[in-house]
């Protein structure tokens, strides 16, 4: 078994961010890219979201909008995500909600709101947003072990009680968006154990 000391990688993650038409609600749905205490393949095949075991989905929330200057600024509550194992991958970028198809592995919860900053730029008289950032810890609530690849796993003995996460985001959508859905950004995490006992 691998512990994870802490600050040590935890996992390489990408998705995307969905926000809903009716509602404005916000919430981000993909897949894990490495975890590094799982020896077997992460993938049934080549790397992309339907070929995925891993995946992840956050539970919808609603973000305040706060503007400085060049800088647009998200607030997210404290908001819950959970980890799913898919033995047969269906994640599909295109339906959301087949990222919490197959077994619930973990669940965790976000320590405090966490604070996205998206950039500005101008070049010439145009002005567009580059790219958003942020980063939030978020504490391990619930864990079930599991098998995969002929071995047992179980999340809480490996990351201990949590991690914090460091994310970047597109800020050109994805279009056309999925029906229901009124704007789509992809992004990227990276994330470090907190370590210890859970």
């Amino acid at each position: 078994m691998t512990t994870l000391l802490p600050g040590e990688l935890a996992w390489y993650a990408t998705g995307r961010f969905y926000q809903a038409s009716k509602d404005d609600l916000l919430a981000d749905y993909g897949y894990f890219l490495h975890l590094p205490f799982i020896e077997a393949p992460l993938f049934d095949g080549g790397h992309s979201e339907k070929k995925a075991h891993f995946t992840f989905a956050a539970k919808p929330f609603k973000a305040q909008e706060i503007d400085n200057g060049a800088l647009k600024l998200g607030r997210d509550p404290v908001g819950e995500f959970a980890l799913y194992l898919q033995r047969r991958p269906a994640g599909n970028y295109d339906d959301p909600a087949s990222f919490a198809e197959g077994e619930r592995i973990a669940t965790f919860r976000r320590t405090s709101i966490v604070i996205g900053t998206t950039v500005d730029a101008t070049v010439g008289k145009k002005t567009a947003s580059v790219v958003g950032t942020n980063v939030f810890s978020a504490r391990l609530i619930a864990s079930v072990p599991f098998e995969f690849g002929g071995r047992r796993y179980d999340l809480a003995d490996h990351l201990g009680p949590g991690i914090t996460q460091f994310g970047t985001a597109a800020a050109v959508p994805i279009e056309p968006a999925p029906k229901g859905y009124k704007l789509v950004l992809p992004f990227t995490g990276s994330a470090i154990a907190l370590g210890g006992t859970a």
